[in-house]
């Protein structure tokens, strides 16, 4: 969903040169008329749409309470700490800016459908990272802590995987945007730590594994061992 016809198109032509079968709406009447028929199995919505400057969360949210698994991307120029934090909570998998790269937007995609067709499957051993009560499957893109799911988006997964694969090397919030492929200001990789912590310590109040090192970036923290 874009208003813009000319960008509208041009996402369009390359994602069917991908092989994928893209339908596209200006406005989010349109949109939601097509899905009362029939859902996507992924929409890549911009938030500005037509006359409504916040349409694309609006749709989205009527999207999230169609389907709880169906991929939701917000693909949109507005990269501010806000803008992305409302996007994430109202049920997004991924928050990109329009100058990510295709090449980048493509991968994002094909992550998403790979998540998708691998959820009911068991994890292979070579595709998990184990790092203590954490456990990644990269295949996957699923998050484990102590045995139990967390809900992290894509952009999330690859954040905590670019931390946990190396504990206690510090990454800069430049460093974190190259490897979760998101290109956004600072205070926005702020927003995306805090609500990675805050998903983790829902599943556990003692959690504490992201440190945030003043002035260098975040790294994480292998829990201390337990003396008995």
């Amino acid at each position: 969903m874009e208003d813009e016809a000319a960008i509208r198109e041009n996402y369009a032509d390359v994602l069917r040169k991908q092989g994928y079968e893209v339908q596209t709406y200006a406005n989010r009447k349109d949109a939601m008329s097509a899905f009362d028929i029939r859902l996507p199995n992924l929409a890549i919505i911009d938030i500005g749409l037509e006359n409504e400057i916040d349409g694309g969360f609006t749709l989205c949210q009527s999207l999230r309470s169609l389907s709880d698994t169906l991929p939701i991307i917000f693909l949109t120029a507005r990269d501010n700490d806000f803008d992305t934090v409302s996007g994430l909570r109202m049920g997004a998998d991924d928050y990109l800016t329009k100058d990510i790269s295709l090449p980048h937007l493509t991968a994002r995609i094909a992550a998403l459908f790979r998540r998708l067709e691998v959820i009911d499957q068991p994890p292979s051993p070579e595709s998990l990272l184990q790092r203590g009560k954490l456990t990644l499957d990269i295949s996957r893109l699923t998050v484990q802590w102590e045995d139990q799911a967390v809900p992290l988006t894509v952009t999330e997964f690859w954040m905590v995987h670019a931390l946990a694969k190396y504990p206690g090397h510090v990454k800069s919030r430049q460093v974190l945007m190259q490897e979760s492929k998101i290109f956004v200001d600072g205070s926005t990789i702020t927003s995306h730590i805090k609500r990675i912590r805050k998903k983790f310590v829902q599943g556990d109040k003692d959690f504490d594994c992201i440190e945030t090192v003043y002035g260098m970036g975040y790294r994480w923290n292998v829990e201390p061992a337990v003396n008995h």
